[in-house]
């Protein structure tokens, strides 16, 4: 097997495709070969496995970016666009509200991250905030309670130009993450 199987099988296994699908990986490649699905993009691929053959739509999406992955037509981490996108995350023991205001409020943002600087595009209180990146990128910041005073915080980086920018756009998100954990009150 090819170093793309084995990334590809690490992220969903034969079995979990036949239990979700009922159908294994090296019957869904030849499927999709006999599709000439090299020649589609991904929606249609997705759109192919959803009208001919019933799949569910997670289904479908992982399918396809498992087909591309294997034949080559993307590599891991990245996105249709051609563009890639990286995410990192940390469990901080503040409320999600608390949390929420140490990204969302410039000030405050300023005391742990870093030399990147983030305009917001959109925020849900305490859920979410989004910005525009001064390198180019999109950051999404995810906020889930995990708990009285817990709060798992997801970064989400996109439109990165290179799975090497991806790779060292997730190890700056965990130090800034520890940053930020630090900085919160205790």
């Amino acid at each position: 097997m090819g170093e793309s199987t084995s990334r590809r099988r690490d992220t969903m296994s034969d079995q979990a495709l036949i239990e979700g699908t009922g159908v294994d990986w090296k019957t869904w490649l030849a499927i999709l070969d006999e599709h000439d699905a090299t020649k589609l993009d991904h929606t249609a691929i997705a759109h192919l496995l959803v009208k001919e053959f019933g799949v569910d739509g997670w289904w479908a999406q992982s399918i396809t970016v498992g087909y591309e992955q294997e034949r080559g037509v993307r590599e891991p981490g990245q996105r249709p666009d051609g563009t890639f996108s990286a995410s990192a995350s940390k469990t901080v023991q503040v409320d999600p509200a608390t949390a929420f205001e140490w990204i969302a409020d410039d000030e405050r943002l300023a005391l742990w991250l870093d030399d990147l600087a983030l305009t917001q595009r959109s925020a849900a209180p305490p859920k979410s905030v989004r910005f525009d990146a001064s390198d180019g990128s999109r950051v999404n910041f995810y906020l889930d309670e995990k708990g009285p005073g817990r709060t798992a915080i997801q970064v989400e980086t996109t439109m990165l130009p290179s799975a090497d920018e991806a790779a060292n756009a997730k190890a700056a998100w965990r130090e800034r993450l520890a940053r930020l954990a630090e900085a919160l009150p205790r």
